[in-house]
C-alpha cells in the first residue's frame, strides 16, 4: 500500500474534486470510491467525498494494493523515443487509442504497454497497468510519458499540476494570423449539449492557456507551434476553435469535411520535457514531425 500525505491549495473544493486534480490518473469516480471506502481521513477521521477543503487540512490517502486489470498485453509495436526504469515515453502513431473504451476494447496504447513494460506498471488508479500521466487524442500524433512505478507516477502528476512538465505542439491551423505570437486563456469545459465536445466555459470550465507561435505563413493557413502552460482535454483544438483558427482537419471544431491526405486534426506532440522522478535532471525528448504532416506542409508550400 502507499501513504500519501496531500495539502490542499484551494479552500472549499469539495475532497473528490480535489482528489482527482491532484492526481489526474485518478478519476472522479475512482476518487469517489476511495472517499466511500475510507481510504482518505482528516486527523483520523474518514473525509466524506462532499467535505470541502479548509487551511491547515493535510489529507492522508491511502492507496490500496492494484489489482489485475482486464486489459490483456497486446504485442503491438511501439516507436520508445526514451525509457528507463522509471518511465517510457512513445512517440503515438494517428490512429491509435490511449486507453481501452466503448468500441476500442483493445488495439490501444495501454495494451502496448502491458506487453512491453511487463511487470514493471504504475497501479496508482487501483488497477495495475502503465500509469500514463496525461493523455492526446486518437487523432494526434506524438511525445505522451507513462510511468512504470507509483513513485515516478506521483512525481509526474505534480509536474503536470505545477506546470513543469513541458509540452510542444506543431500544427497547422486554418486562416491567417495578423501576430506573430499571442497567448489563448481561457477556461475549457464539457460542452452543455454535446457532452463528446469540450468547449470555452467562462463559468464553470477549468483554467486553461495555451501558448503559440507562428512558424510559416501559407494562402489561408498557418503552421504554428503551441505550447500547453495547462493540459484539458481537447485543450489546443478548442482554444484556436474559438479565437477562429480551427485546425486544419479538425472535423469536430472547424470544417466538418475531412481534408484530404488527413485521419484528423493536423496536431503533433513533438517536444516533451520533465524533471525525471529519480536523478532530479531535466530530460528533454523531441521527435520529427510524421510523414502525413511533412506531406500537408509541402502541399501548402505549393499553393
Amino acid at each position: 500500500m502507499a501513504i500519501l500525505r496531500l495539502t490542499p491549495d484551494r479552500e472549499g473544493e469539495r475532497c473528490d474534486q480535489f482528489l482527482s486534480r491532484q492526481l489526474p490518473e485518478l478519476s472522479r469516480s475512482a476518487a469517489q470510491r476511495l472517499l466511500e471506502e475510507g481510504a482518505v481521513t482528516l486527523r483520523g477521521v474518514r473525509v466524506k467525498k462532499n467535505y470541502k477543503t479548509a487551511p491547515g487540512d493535510e489529507l492522508v490517502l491511502v492507496l490500496p494494493d492494484p489489482v489485475e486489470a482486464d486489459v490483456l498485453p497486446q504485442d503491438i509495436p511501439l516507436d520508445v523515443a526514451y525509457e528507463d526504469d522509471d518511465v517510457i515515453v512513445v512517440n503515438k502513431a494517428v490512429g491509435m487509442v490511449v486507453h481501452p473504451a466503448a468500441g476500442h476494447p483493445d488495439g490501444t496504447l495501454v495494451n502496448a504497454l502491458l506487453y512491453h513494460c511487463g511487470e514493471s506498471l504504475s497501479g496508482i488508479n487501483g488497477e495495475l497497468r502503465p500509469g500514463i500521466v496525461h493523455r492526446i487524442d486518437r487523432d494526434t500524433s506524438g511525445l505522451i510519458i507513462a510511468a512504470k512505478s507509483d513513485f515516478a507516477h506521483l512525481a509526474l502528476a505534480g509536474q503536470l499540476q505545477d506546470h513543469s512538465l513541458y509540452r510542444e505542439y506543431e500544427a497547422v491551423a486554418v486562416g491567417g494570423f495578423q501576430e506573430d505570437a499571442g497567448t489563448v486563456s481561457a477556461p475549457i469545459g464539457r460542452h452543455y449539449s454535446d457532452r463528446k465536445k469540450m468547449a470555452v466555459d467562462r463559468l464553470r470550465g477549468r483554467e486553461a492557456i495555451t501558448h503559440w507561435t507562428v512558424l510559416e505563413r501559407f494562402s489561408g493557413y498557418t503552421h504554428l507551434q503551441c505550447r500547453l502552460e495547462t493540459g484539458r482535454t481537447h485543450q489546443i483544438r478548442v482554444h484556436l476553435a474559438s479565437i477562429g483558427h480551427p485546425l486544419l482537419g479538425d472535423t469536430v471544431y472547424g470544417a466538418k469535411k475531412p481534408y484530404p491526405g488527413l485521419a484528423g486534426q493536423c496536431l503533433h506532440a513533438k517536444r516533451l520535457s520533465f524533471v525525471h522522478p529519480r536523478t532530479g535532471e531535466r530530460v528533454t525528448v523531441e521527435c520529427p514531425l510524421p510523414e502525413y504532416f511533412r506531406l500537408v506542409l509541402e502541399k501548402l508550400r505549393r499553393l
